[in-house]
């Protein structure tokens, strides 16, 4: 094969890995909802939706037939050497259709216009239903993995691009794509592989800013980095991660840390790192969470820094937390923090998305009762979960790029986190689901934790909010109803480009954007028609912002204390936990 041929092979793998990366959204597994019975009784009720609205079902139809045959014109006119558009086209992301055969040909042009058609008409006959929610969700989500599943690129008489490699290779991708098959069988659950794991190790290239572990409980190990200044602020940063992955999203490969970026920018950062639990911590509750995790990191903060208040930074449901831990100080007169940063958050879940469908009581109650039999969810159950719930981009992209090709999954820092999954504990996981995306008591100023019920009115230190304009797990306008959740704060609302993982793992580059708008109103439309868009990461924006917010420079604090030794290097023990 030659060099260009090899680069080009290259460069899709990077491409999809890319895509791939834009889909992560780790919290998906935390609803573990894939009930057969459940999607089965949902497309049982697009049945009965629509005899009740039969019109509605008689119009799309139409619309199919009549699609079928402008495509079949359009066919005829592209086999004799003409031009025609057919009547649908994939969307510009996808990727499965962008060898030029599919328009060139007009066999497998005509293949792919009746696919989408299909498509076309699937999504139609949901919506002619008129299900009322969860059913409506329930039944869109089966559709769509029903027609991912179909699609003819994952077949090998289907995918053109796998044709003409076996030629090239001379049947040699087949072999290789078999074995791949094989191995993935044998060792990966029967799952295409999303990367390829031996090139990274953590602690290595990945988790490697250098720093000490200079707390341990039994949740959570606590790290402080080694200063790269020679003097640093006076308000050290404390990152608090997802409890549902391990913490180094946070601390990616180096040039991709945003710890390493706030460590170079002159802060003294701690980070936290949660064990992944198992049986015996079953019972643990999210008061724990709360008070053994980023409270006790403030307090060890403090002890060694000497500093009476920290600047916080949560992700996910990391930040989750700490705007209730921020509501919980504010009912306590602690001032301790003095901003936080909310990175793809959600603390209002009263629309929290496409997961919304799938936490309803009934299933939140099943999923409880499934977490009790064992004492936690395991994490190769919320990935296999995660990756069906984005099967185009997580499965199936990898079947034709791993089996019908013969190509080895790319070496891809995100994709090799996401494959370090994580437990999660059942009181806490089902107190969680039960308490926000069921009942939103946080939102609504019923939740109490460890005795104290919280108001968001309440907190009072400055925000930044940050939200990805392709999240599908934290909707951006979801995130953004924290503006009026925290009307005693003053807030900074960023919007960046990418999704969940994508958006937060944003060194600056041409490729990023990010938008800012000086004054949050309580709609969010109405703020991003007059927000700014600057091409860039926010990661410089925000690196602003905390400097405002991290008081004078001072030389660096030493690294652990006489209460607080060090205890070992940075990453730690408990994130090596399996």
């Amino acid at each position: 094969m030659s060099d260009r041929t090899t680069s080009t092979n290259g460069d899709a793998a990077k491409a999809a890995a890319e895509q791939a990366a834009e889909a992560l959204e780790p919290e998906a597994g935390l609803l573990d909802f894939l009930d057969p019975m459940a999607f089965g009784q949902a497309l049982a009720q697009v049945g009965a939706g629509l005899a009740r609205h039969p019109a509605e079902a008689f119009r799309a139809g139409a619309r199919y037939a009549t699609g079928l045959v402008e495509a079949g014109a359009a066919v005829a006119v592209r086999a004799l050497g003409g031009e025609a558009p057919g009547p649908t086209a994939p969307a510009p992301k996808d990727r499965r259709f962008t060898d030029p055969t599919w328009q060139e040909n007009p066999a497998y042009f005509g293949l792919l216009q009746a696919y989408l058609l299909s498509a076309r008409l699937s999504r139609e006959l949901v919506e002619a239903a008129d299900l009322e929610e969860p059913a409506a969700g329930k039944a869109q989500f089966a559709a769509e993995l029903y027609l991912d599943a179909l699609a003819p690129s994952n077949y090998l008489l289907g995918n053109p691009a796998a044709i003409k490699k076996a030629f090239e290779t001379g049947g040699m991708s087949l072999v290789r794509g078999f074995r791949n098959f094989l191995e993935d069988l044998a060792e990966n659950g029967g799952m295409p592989r999303q990367v390829e794991l031996s090139a990274f190790a953590v602690g290595e290239n990945l988790a490697a800013t250098p720093g000490k572990v200079v707390f341990r409980n039994e949740l959570m190990e606590l790290i402080q980095y080694t200063p790269q200044t020679e003097s640093v602020y006076e308000v050290p940063l404390l990152c608090s991660p997802p409890w549902i992955n391990k913490y180094y999203i946070m601390d990616l490969a180096p040039g991709r840390s945003f710890i390493e970026w706030a460590v170079a920018h002159g802060h003294t950062v701690f980070a936290i790192s949660y064990r992944n639990p198992d049986e015996s911590l079953r019972d643990v509750s999210l008061d724990e969470y709360l008070t053994r995790g980023p409270e006790a990191a403030l307090s060890v903060v403090e002890e060694i820094t000497g500093a009476p208040q920290a600047n916080v930074a949560g992700l996910c449901i990391g930040g989750t937390l700490t705007a209730m831990l921020l509501a919980q100080f504010a009912g306590a007169g602690d001032e301790r923090v003095r901003s936080a940063t909310l990175l793809n958050t959600l603390v209002d879940f009263s629309e929290p998305g496409p997961l919304g469908a799938f936490a309803d009581a009934k299933t939140v109650a099943g999923l409880a009762r499934k977490m009790e039999r064992r004492g936690y969810l395991d994490g190769a159950e919320i990935a296999r979960t995660f990756n069906v719930l984005r099967a185009n981009d997580l499965i199936w992209s990898y079947v034709g790029s791993n089996w019908l090709m013969g190509e080895h999954p790319p070496a891809f820092d995100i994709l090799a986190w996401n494959a370090d999954s994580t437990r999660l504990p059942a009181a806490l996981h089902s107190f969680y689901l039960r308490s926000c995306y069921v009942d939103n008591e946080f939102a609504r100023g019923e939740l109490e934790l460890d005795g104290t019920r919280l108001d968001p009115a309440a907190i009072t230190p400055d925000l930044y909010v940050l939200a990805a304009k392709e999240d599908h797990i934290a909707p951006w306008r979801s995130s953004f109803k924290a503006v009026r959740l925290f009307s005693g704060s003053d807030v900074r609302f960023v919007l960046t480009s990418s999704g969940h993982i994508a958006g937060i793992v944003n060194p600056p580059s041409d490729k990023s954007s990010h938008w800012t708008g000086d004054e949050p109103t309580t709609d969010p439309e109405e703020w991003f028609a007059s927000a700014t868009r600057h091409q860039g990461s926010w990661w410089e924006d925000w690196a602003t912002w905390a400097a405002a917010r991290a008081g004078d420079r001072r030389k660096p604090p030493r690294t652990g204390s006489k209460t607080h030794p060090m205890l070992g290097d940075a990453p730690g023990t408990y994130v090596h936990g399996k």
